[in-house]
């Protein structure tokens, strides 16, 4: 006959060895849920990077740009300043204006 203190430790075993198992697979699914949110946030963080390395690009461009028009002589700025400013043409020049918004 089996003595019932035996079958009682095995009931026993059993019931710890499933929490444990399912404290592990627990564990697992948020390990997974984590990693899932990290590369998320990687990717939102690359595209938002790229965002700004375009607009650092532009601002060189434009650096560049007014430098060069700043190392010219005192007439190119004023130039410069007429057409950007005030939106003034040179004679006989046409400048076609994009209503578009593009």
């Amino acid at each position: 006959m089996a003595n019932p203190s035996r079958k009682k430790r095995k009931k026993k075993a059993s019931v710890v060895g499933a929490v444990l198992k399912l404290l592990f697979l627990l564990l697992l699914l948020s390990m997974l849920a984590a990693y899932i949110a990290n590369q998320v946030a990687l990717s939102s963080k690359k595209a938002e990077l790229d965002t700004l390395q375009e607009q650092i690009d532009q601002q060189k461009t434009q650096n560049e740009e007014m430098q060069r028009i700043l190392s010219g002589d005192s007439d190119d700025v004023t130039e410069w300043v007429a057409r950007d400013s005030y939106n003034y043409a040179a004679a006989n020049e046409r400048i076609f204006v994009d209503v578009t918004g593009n």
